[in-house]
Order: C-alpha cells, then structure tokens, then sequence
C-alpha cells in the first residue's frame, strides 16, 4: 500500500496495480479496496490501465481523525488522484461515487468521471436513516460488530438473504466487520447531504452515469438527477441488476467502463 496526506492531515493508502491509463477506485460504505477484487474487475482493469484502489479513511492502512464531516472523504479523494501525474478516470461506487462527484469540484487532474448510484435523495425521497443509525450505535457500544454490519447491509443496503450470505462468505468480510464502526457516521453525514445542480453546470467533464435495472427508486431517480445536473454525461442500465453491476455482470461492467475510458471525448 502507498499513503497520500488528505487536506485535514489524514494519510489516505491505496494500491496500485497494472500499467497504463491511471484509472482511481473509490468503494462504497461498508467495504474495503478488496471490494473490487470479488468479480475480479480490479484485476480486469489493471490488463488495461494503472488501478489504484483507495482504502478511505478509517479501514485498512488509512488513518482517520476524530471529527467526520462528508467533505473529508472528498477531500482524500481529490489528494489520490492530484498525487498522479497523468489525468485521472475516477470511478466511485454508492457513497464512493457521491465522494468522487465531489472530489470532482476538488481537482483539476481528471479526465474522466464514472459513477455508480451515488446515493443523494432528489424529488420526495429521503434517506430516513435515524433508527438505523441508532441501533448500529448501540451494537457498536456493546462490541457487537458484526451484528451492526449486518443491519447495516439489511435495513439500509437492503440485501436478500442470498446476498447478505454472498457477503458472509466473502474474503473481505472481516475487513468489513472490523470497519463497521465508521458505518453510522457515514450514513448521518450522507443523509444530511443535499444535492445542488446548480453546484455542477459548469463541470464539463466527460461522465458515466451507471444504474441498476433492478435498483429501488430511490437509487434511480438519484441517477437520473446526477446526469441531468452533469452537462457531459450520458445514463447506462444495467437491466436485470441493481446495485451491484461490476459483481453480478463484471465482465459487461468491465466492457462499459473500459469504453468509455477509450473513447476520445
């Protein structure tokens, strides 16, 4: 792992892999950098491009600070990909895809955006997240780690038993259990987020907007926002798919992404 210093001072690690192209991953709330290696898309990318997969803060090698704020997580976002000395694509999933579009405002080094449902609420939706968060609190205080984790992936992530079972018996998931504790502020922070179009008319560069056929309303009008909002940007579904696209269709996730890096725009 290699480390950058965030603006608050926090040392942010990510890993590099490959050759070509800089392509920066920013995962979603409860994984890790591994959490692109469970399709093996991370590695697919690296045939092609240098990956760096981010570990944001508090997981893995990543410091952390006392006080958290939304912004924060933008910020280290924006320091990885101003440390590279090439222009960047920057690919956010879920919450790591509401970082990248703000690290977007933080950098003049990208060359590309594509994100994955970043998770804003937009019309009559709200991201109702106070009882969660309170139990996950609770869970947390009394060392019950993984239990918070789970609520977390069945009360907010809303995953099927056979998904909350597919992420049990993934590597990672002891990585997840161990992160946990930075779930509940995360959620309060992003809940409290409010989405400005108005803060992005001017941010001409190229972006992919990815959603899931199969998504809850709420992720697809969140969607659907963003690329509206965005002035060169273009929607792909994934029908058949919710949330997950690059591990329920990695090699067409794989694909989309890789076409879009290629392209001249």
């Amino acid at each position: 792992m290699e480390t950058v210093i965030s603006e608050d001072g926090t040392p942010i690690a990510y890993e590099r892999t490959g050759s070509g192209p800089p392509l920066v991953l920013v995962h979603g709330s409860a994984d890790l950098h591994t959490f692109w290696d469970l399709a093996g898309t991370r590695s697919a990318f690296a045939e092609h491009c240098t990956v760096y997969a981010i570990n944001r803060r508090g997981r893995g090698e990543s410091g952390d600070a006392a006080e958290y704020e939304l912004e924060r997580e933008a910020e280290d976002v924006a320091a990885v990909v101003n440390a590279i000395d090439a222009p960047v694509t920057l690919l956010g999933h879920s919450s790591g895809a509401l970082y990248s579009l703000e690290a977007a405002l933080r950098t003049d080094n990208l060359r590309k955006l594509i994100l994955n449902e970043p998770p804003v609420a937009v019309g009559d939706h709200e991201l109702d997240v106070e009882e969660a968060v309170t139990e996950m609190g609770g869970l947390l205080e009394d060392g019950e780690h993984e239990q918070a984790l789970v609520l977390f992936l069945q009360e907010v992530a809303q995953l099927t038993p056979e998904e909350l079972d597919a992420a049990r018996s993934a590597p990672i998931w002891k990585d997840m259990v161990n992160a946990a504790n930075t779930l509940p502020r995360e959620l309060q922070a992003i809940a409290e987020y409010e989405f400005d179009a108005a803060r992005f008319v001017e941010m001409t560069t190229p972006t992919l907007v990815l959603s899931g056929g199969e998504s809850p309303p709420f992720n697809k009008d969140a969607t659907e926002a963003v690329t509206d909002a965005l002035p060169n940007s273009r929607l792909v579904t994934f029908d058949g798919h919710a949330h997950e696209p690059m591990n329920t269709a990695p090699d067409r996730f794989v694909d989309e992404v890789l076409t879009f890096i290629r392209e001249s725009n």
